[in-house]
C-alpha cells in the first residue's frame, strides 16, 4: 500500500516537474527570440525653431456703432401725406423724407400773414403821425407791440409746418420703412432709420493695468466673422477719462475708414490694439507642443550613433518648454528650445523619450502667421 502511495506522489511530481520546465523553457525562448527584435522607426513630420519678430498687441472684442445715428420719428401727432425715400437710399442734410398734413396750419399762417402785414401798416403810420406830434408815444408803442405779437404767430405756425415736415438731420443711408401713406402718426413714433456709415467706431475695452500702454492715434487692427480675410486699421480716437467702477475696464474708441459701407453699426468684432514695440521670439507650429498638467513639452529629433555598428540614426528627446504669445499656428517658446532645433510637428502622442522616427515631411502641415481656413 505505501510503495503504490509513494509511486503516485513521484508520478504527479515528474508531471508537474515536465509542466514547470516546458513552461521555463518557452520563457526562455521567448526572451532570446525578442532580444533580438527592433522596434521600427515611427515616421513624423518636423520643423525648424525659427527667430522671428512680432508687434506686441492687446487684444480685445467690441462692436462696431454709427458717427452718426439716428431712428427719425415724428414730432407731432400727424396724418401722412407724402413719402419721399425709398428704403436703403442714400441721402442728403436736409432732404426732405415725409410730409405730414398742414392743411389747418397752412390757412391758420395765411390769417397770421395778413395779420403782420396789417400790423406792420399800422406801425409804420404811427411812425408817421408821431413824427407830426398827431398820436402820442404810447399809440406807437401798442402799435410796435402789436406788429411783433403778429410776427411771432407767424414764426409759431411756420415751427408747427416745420415740425410736420420731416428732413434728414444729416447725410446718411437710410434703413427699412416703418410707417405707410395715411396712416396716423403720434409724437414720437419711429418712421425710419438713418446711419452715416463712412467713417464707423470701433467701440471696445481694455482692463485699467493696460491703460498706461495705449494712447490716441495708435492703431487698431479690426476684423469681423462677416469679412474674415478683410481687417481693416484705423487709430484710437477716444479714451474714456473714467474707468467703470465695476469691472475696471476702460471704453476705447477707434475710428475706421468704410468706404464700401460693409460694416455695420452692431456688428461684432474682433479687435487687436498695434503697440509701437516689437518682440523677437522663437517660434514652432502650434503642432508642436504636448500639453501635460505637469509642464508643456517638445520632442527634439537629434542623431545617434550605435556605438557596435557605427550606424547613425533619428532619436527623439523630450524637452521642457514654456511658451508665450501664439499668432495664427505659431506659438512663441520663451524657454527650452534654441534656434535651428528640429521639432516634431505631428504625431507626438505616439512618441517616447529616445524613441526612434524617421522624417517624412510630405504631409507636413502648412503652418501660417494668418491662417485663413476655408469656410465649411
Amino acid at each position: 500500500m505505501l510503495k503504490k502511495i509513494l509511486l503516485t506522489v513521484f508520478g504527479l511530481l515528474f508531471i508537474l516537474g515536465l509542466v514547470i520546465g516546458s513552461y521555463v523553457f518557452m520563457i526562455v525562448h521567448l526572451i532570446a527570440a525578442t532580444k533580438d527584435q527592433v522596434v521600427p522607426p515611427e515616421p513624423v513630420t518636423t520643423a525648424v525653431v525659427k527667430a522671428d519678430s512680432w508687434v506686441l498687441t492687446l487684444g480685445s472684442t467690441g462692436s462696431l456703432s454709427a458717427v452718426q445715428g439716428v431712428t427719425v420719428s415724428a414730432q407731432l401727432d400727424g396724418t401722412v401725406t407724402a413719402i419721399n425715400f425709398q428704403p436703403g437710399s442714400t441721402v442728403k442734410a436736409g432732404d426732405l423724407l415725409l410730409q405730414m398734413d398742414v392743411g389747418p396750419e397752412v390757412a391758420q399762417l395765411h390769417a397770421a400773414e395778413a395779420a403782420r402785414e396789417l400790423a406792420r401798416l399800422n406801425l409804420t403810420r404811427s411812425k408817421e403821425l408821431l413824427a407830426k406830434s398827431t398820436i402820442s408815444q404810447e399809440q406807437l408803442d401798442t402799435d410796435d407791440s402789436n406788429f411783433k405779437s403778429a410776427a411771432a404767430q407767424v414764426e409759431n405756425i411756420q415751427a408747427t409746418i416745420a415740425k410736420k415736415t420731416i428732413r434728414a438731420p444729416f447725410a446718411g443711408r437710410l434703413g427699412v420703412r416703418l410707417v405707410n401713406l395715411g396712416q396716423t402718426l403720434k409724437a414720437g413714433d419711429a418712421i425710419v432709420s438713418l446711419q452715416a456709415l463712412n467713417p464707423i467706431y470701433a467701440d471696445f475695452y481694455l482692463p485699467q493695468q493696460e491703460l498706461g500702454q495705449i494712447a490716441s492715434g495708435m492703431s487698431v487692427r479690426v476684423s469681423c466673422n462677416a469679412f474674415p480675410d478683410r481687417p481693416v486699421e484705423g487709430p484710437i480716437t477716444a479714451i474714456n477719462p473714467d474707468v467703470d467702477a465695476v469691472t475696471r475696464n476702460v471704453r476705447v474708441q477707434a475710428t475706421l475708414a468704410n468706404p464700401g459701407e460693409q460694416m455695420r453699426p452692431g456688428m461684432f468684432v474682433d479687435v487687436s490694439v498695434l503697440l509701437p514695440v516689437k518682440k523677437s521670439v522663437l517660434i514652432i507650429p502650434a503642432t508642436a507642443v504636448l500639453y501635460a498638467p505637469f509642464g508643456d513639452s517638445v520632442f527634439i529629433v537629434e542623431d545617434q550613433k550605435d556605438p557596435a555598428t557605427g550606424v547613425v540614426s533619428k532619436v527623439v528627446h523630450q524637452r521642457t518648454v514654456r511658451l508665450g504669445l501664439s499668432r495664427g499656428d505659431f506659438v512663441a517658446v520663451d524657454a527650452g528650445l534654441k534656434e535651428g532645433d528640429l521639432v516634431v510637428t505631428t504625431g507626438v502622442f505616439k512618441l517616447h523619450n529616445g524613441g526612434a522616427v524617421t522624417l517624412d515631411n510630405t504631409l507636413a502641415p502648412d503652418a501660417q502667421l494668418n491662417p485663413k481656413p476655408a469656410d465649411s
